[in-house]
């Protein structure tokens, strides 16, 4: 679930899990919609069932909808659930810089408190944005330059991140070994959509790619029993890792996926995803890495 993505943080992931479940999130959360807000509830709960293109053209329809609002507290909820599902692949970029706008308008319109040290999640969202999806925004609220510093430090420790894992096998992977491969570390879950989605793009991409040093490595941080049997039934090729402590999802600092990270064969961060990607999109990232 998306956020699932794309830097989530655990009170963003459920909202957006909440608002796509149906009439319980009306009930159980006690949010009273107005006339004008229902409908866009209802696109929301219904995105993923449409077609790509007809889907780009709803969010962007959305996102100015969300922005026409007046200003109420359900309006930076419903632009923090449409951001959450604006980067489950490729609707053009105009589509997410619609999104991103509404994003930032919202939050000038009613700033968020966040922790001492600790953005507001729609706040990171919006960082996000800028720095991995490079729309164009900006916000003189302190949290978003903190949001911004934060993110750097996690590509920090992504750089320097190592570790070892056995896979579904029991074959054991450490990842300083795989220097001179070019390297895809993705987080998933069997009951994640966006994860499902992307999944046969990377299986034909490493089958395209293997023989050229790609390495795909799919950590999920459930048990063998239900992974094993889900990866049978896919017939997915590439390894999936083991990580039910978390570990390595905390080395990645990940708190939402799926979310992909792409090494070149000196070991470089090069490319990194906040949501699923498109067969496309992996392959921009791949290329630079530097396999075309």
């Amino acid at each position: 679930m998306p956020h699932v993505r794309r830097a989530r943080d655990a009170a963003g992931l459920l909202f957006v899990i909440l608002v796509l479940s149906s009439a319980v999130f009306l009930a159980q959360n006690k949010t009273v919609w107005s006339d004008q807000e229902k409908p866009i509830v209802e696109q929301l709960r219904g995105l993923r069932k449409l077609d790509d293109a007809v889907r780009a053209r709803t969010t962007k329809e959305l996102a100015i909808e969300i922005r026409q609002l007046p200003v109420v507290p359900n309006k930076l909820r419903l632009a923090e659930a449409l951001a959450g599902l604006a980067t489950e692949g490729d609707f053009g970029r105009d589509t997410l810089q619609e999104v991103t706008t509404t994003v930032a308008k919202a939050l000038e319109e009613q700033p968020r408190a966040g922790k001492p040290g600790e953005p507001d999640s729609l706040y990171v969202e919006l960082a996000s944005l800028v720095r991995y999806e490079h729309m164009q925004a900006t916000s003189d609220n302190p949290q978003f330059a903190e949001a911004m510093t934060q993110l750097e430090a996690a590509d920090a420790a992504r750089q320097k991140a190592d570790f070892t894992l056995a896979d579904l096998e029991g074959k054991t992977w450490h990842f300083a070994d795989l220097r001179g491969k070019v390297v895809l570390v993705n987080f998933w879950a069997t009951w994640c959509p966006p994860c499902r989605k992307e999944m046969p793009d990377l299986e034909a991409l490493y089958e395209k790619y293997k023989d050229q040093g790609l390495v795909v490595l799919a950590v999920s941080d459930e048990e063998a029993a239900k992974v094993a049997p889900f990866i049978a039934e896919r017939k997915i090729g590439y390894p999936v890792l083991l990580d039910p402590g978390r570990k390595v999802n905390d080395i990645f600092r990940v708190d939402g996926i799926p979310k992909s990270f792409v090494y070149d064969r000196q070991g470089k961060l090069v490319a990194q995803s906040i949501d699923m990607r498109t067969r496309n999109q992996f392959l921009g990232m791949l290329a630079q890495a530097g396999l075309q």
